[in-house]
């Protein structure tokens, strides 16, 4: 029952933390503007969230033990691990940084927008299934 449950919300979860990953990501390259030789860096969200819905697991490399009888993770993925891509340079810049404050401005935004819907429709899904539980 409780795997259910859990496979009920992941999408959501993975969702949520690729968003703030990529919100992180995109307040850096704000932050780095006016850094000379800064190159603009982001993911794609799309590509990363399949890469984590599809795959049981993206660590090949069992962990480290210091006893035999620790557990291994059934099923983990990096959500931490995308390939973060240098952003296409729109205007040169003398200083060699690459960072347009319009498109950065306009990513970061339309991110916080899509975490907020993610946040609401999750929040909407744990309602409903309170609802059923209480029969309310």
């Amino acid at each position: 029952m409780l795997g259910r449950l859990d496979d009920y919300f992941r999408s959501q979860e993975t969702a949520l933390k690729l968003r703030s990953y990529r919100q992180e990501i995109l307040g850096s390259n704000i932050a780095n503007a006016d850094t000379p030789n800064y190159k603009a860096r982001d993911i794609n969200f799309k590509a990363a969230f399949e890469a984590a819905r599809t795959s049981s697991n993206t660590n090949t490399a069992p962990l480290k033990t210091s006893d035999s009888r620790h557990l291994q993770p059934s099923k983990t993925v990096d959500l931490f691990a995308p390939e973060r891509l240098y952003r296409n340079e729109q205007q040169p810049s003398i200083d060699g940084n690459t960072v347009d404050m319009n498109t950065e401005m306009k990513e970061f935004t339309d991110n916080a927008i899509r975490y907020q819907a993610a946040v609401t429709f999750l929040t909407r899904r744990i309602e409903s299934m309170k609802t059923a539980l209480t029969g309310q």
